[in-house]
């Protein structure tokens, strides 16, 4: 008899600690798709050894020690969670950032960043913007990993030089394919990369999202590899930038306006080692003593400077003075020669302005539970950096959506862009048919003339 009542007390004190747990039963989704969490950690919280992964449906089963009273769910990407315990459980994860960094669009639809295989870059549309440069396309300009962005042109509506997947290819085209809200937009013309800086007429509508109002972007999102093939064919070969433009959202409507003034500075000589009038004009002094400026030479010359329009005024006969426009007399030529030597002309000065470029936007939008709008128009007047050119450019853009029913909405989208432009490149080329030459005056590149044309020219004279 005492046996057996050793053996009952032995088998209670045993079962008293089993009796104590709890087992608990429970399901884990996530939000907002209700997809099982696969591989999500449980654990008892006052004992964290105690614990168990949920499985491929999304369940799992826990027993936990008596006086435990909170599970704590964490999962890769999500907020991590504390539930009461209770014999059965459903747990709905949030993600951890609800931002659109976590989200790859590809153009066409919208891949969670964790199940997308390919290589990209995002950058939201307040990071990429430049100040002071209305153009879009040079956004990317040093923001994105693995992006070469060359401006070759300081003219409005060139495309920069952009290379995605390598700057060179046996197919044709390095250049990467836009898609702005899903839209493919082609180039005006197919410019080559090898001609963006030539000057040509076409350079100027070269940029395919010329007309994009740089407010009204919200993100871009860089496609780098060949998975990019697989959704808009060759012409992705050499990647794709996407551009998503702003939306409203639900809650109170918003107005806002941005606007900037940008004033360029003129260059300034100082910042180059470039010869003055007198250093120059000391060197043709010693080149003429030494036998090296020969007069008919130099007024037979294609460039004779200012040594051959003195030249050239000593032969040219003035009717209407009955005189030669210059002496052929040593004082005169030396007057000629040192007012040269004092001219020093400034180029930017006279090439350059430092005329205040405005940019003006203005946005409208918000949204209900069914619906959500947005609308902006902008303004863009510069009067030119350099005399001779300027800029208007206006855009209009609406976006616009309605929610049917729980899995279907109705998107309507449509922008306008209207660019008045007058820059080098804007004119036909000045064929002459009888020797051949092409004259190109209007493709200078003020810069360029600035720093490499004489300082002893007078810019109000005619030099062959």
């Amino acid at each position: 008899m005492k046996k057996l009542t050793l053996f009952f007390l032995t088998l209670l004190l045993g079962l008293l600690p089993a009796l104590a747990q709890q087992t608990v039963t429970g399901t884990v989704v996530t939000a907002p798709d209700n997809e099982a969490a696969v591989g999500a950690s449980v654990v008892v919280k006052e004992h964290s050894k105690v614990g168990i992964t949920v499985g491929l449906d999304g369940s799992f089963k826990l027993t936990v020690p008596a006086g435990s009273k909170t599970l704590r769910i964490s999962y890769i990407g999500y907020l991590t969670q504390e539930v009461h315990i209770k014999d059965k459980i459903k747990i709905v994860l949030e993600p951890a950032d609800k931002t659109l960094d976590k989200v790859v669009v590809t153009g066409l639809t919208k891949v969670d960043k964790r199940l997308f295989t390919g290589a990209s870059a995002k950058l939201g549309g307040d990071q990429a913007k430049l100040d002071g440069v209305p153009d879009a396309a040079r956004a990317l300009e040093g923001r994105a990993a693995g992006v070469s962005v060359q401006n070759v042109s300081g003219t409005f509506g060139t495309a920069p030089k952009i290379r995605v997947r390598g700057a060179t290819s046996i197919y044709g085209s390095s250049k990467p394919l836009w898609v702005v809200d899903g839209v493919i937009m082609e180039d005006v013309s197919n410019v080559g990369a090898d001609d963006l800086a030539s000057g040509n007429p076409e350079t100027l509508i070269s940029s395919a999202i010329a007309g994009l109002n740089a407010d009204d972007i919200e993100s871009f999102q860089v496609l780098k590899d060949g998975s990019a093939t697989s959704i808009y064919g060759a012409r992705a070969m050499a990647g794709v930038i996407v551009v998503t433009t702003k939306k409203g959202k639900q809650g109170q409507a918003h107005f806002n306006y941005t606007g900037e003034y940008t004033s360029r500075l003129i260059p300034s000589y100082r910042n180059f080692d470039i010869l003055n009038s007198q250093q120059q004009m000391g060197i043709y002094r010693e080149l003429r003593e030494k036998g090296w400026l020969n007069f008919a030479e130099v007024l037979n010359g294609s460039d004779y400077g200012v040594y051959g329009k003195m030249y050239e005024l000593i032969n040219t006969y003035n009717p209407k003075t009955r005189s030669f426009m210059l002496d052929n007399t040593t004082e005169a030529e030396n007057a000629y020669l040192q007012r040269a030597e004092r001219r020093n002309t400034n180029w930017f000065q006279e090439l350059f302005t430092p005329a205040i470029m405005q940019t003006h936007s203005v946005s409208m939008s918000g949204g209900t539970a069914k619906s959500n709008y947005y609308a902006s128009a902008s303004a863009l007047i510069d009067p030119g950096w350099y005399k001779q050119s300027q800029v208007k450019r206006y855009t209009a853009n609406v976006n616009v959506t309605q929610h049917l029913l729980k899995s279907l909405s109705l998107n309507i989208i449509g922008g306008a862009s209207y660019r008045n432009q007058r820059a080098p490149g804007t004119l036909g080329q000045d064929v002459d048919v009888v020797g051949g030459e092409v004259k190109r005056d209007f493709d200078i590149n003020p810069y360029s003339y600035a720093t490499n044309t004489s300082r002893v020219l007078d810019p109000r004279e005619y030099y062959t």
